[in-house]
């Protein structure tokens, strides 16, 4: 859709960002994409725990000792 077409029917664009995303285009050339709250929210935990198994795997990946769970606990005052 093209922007200047979603200003002139933005209840309508919102309408269908509700089911699916909306790709808003500049002269033929995706500029923006509408989508409802709950989708974005959906979208951002997906990145953010994609996020979190790249850092759980470069850790895993660091070379050097490993401290064993049961020194974590007492370090934490755990146990």
């Amino acid at each position: 859709m093209s922007i200047s077409s979603a200003r002139e029917n933005l209840q309508a664009a919102v309408r269908t960002a509700e089911t699916e995303a909306v790709i808003l285009e500049r002269h033929g050339t995706p500029a923006a994409v509408l989508v409802s709250p709950a989708q974005y929210d959906k979208m951002l935990d997906a990145l953010e725990e994609k996020e979190d198994v790249a850092a759980f795997d470069a850790a895993m990946a660091e070379e050097g000792d490993s401290i064993p769970w049961s020194q974590v606990k007492a370090d934490l005052g755990w146990e």
